[in-house]
């Protein structure tokens, strides 16, 4: 199955709509990327589309990237050096911690949703929002249909 076919449109909109309600109170950035396969290391690949989906470019580097693997069973949560200056060493594993326990009874939209809930609260904590903030980076899923994605 193609990964932009893994959820229905309803539970892609509740996903996106997680990440615009995470960002309504940050200048932060926050991208979910889903595909089939991952072959390699699971954060080498996260940052590899990190730097493909450009979130190294948002002004304070203060991207988040949930990178999901579907086949492989892998995920990544991979943030900037902005936000992770910032943050505590365990941050982005007791954010996983939690997205497995939705995870685990294959609630992916409430994994991804709790996971998104949770980093948006840091993003706000360090990085509030500002009068004169833009949305720097699209709020909707990129999914890797293709191998080379």
């Amino acid at each position: 199955m193609k990964p932009s076919k893994f959820f229905k449109e309803e539970e892609k909109e509740l996903i996106s709509e997680s990440i615009r309600e995470a960002e309504k109170n940050t200048s932060g950035e926050i991208r979910v990327h889903i595909e089939s396969k991952c072959a390699g290391d699971v954060m080498d690949r996260s940052a590899y589309l990190f730097q493909k989906l450009k979130m190294h470019e948002t002004k304070l580097r203060n991207g988040v990237l949930f990178y999901l693997a579907l086949d492989d069973k892998k995920f990544a949560i991979l943030g900037d050096a902005g936000i992770n200056q910032v943050t505590a060493d365990n941050f982005w594993d007791i954010i996983k911690d939690a997205m497995l326990k939705e995870f685990a009874d294959n609630d992916f939209t409430s994994g991804l949703s709790t996971g998104i809930t949770m980093a948006g609260e840091q993003l706000k904590e360090h990085f509030p929002y500002q009068r004169d903030d833009i949305n720097e980076l699209p709020d909707e899923i990129s999914f890797g249909d293709k191998s080379s994605d």
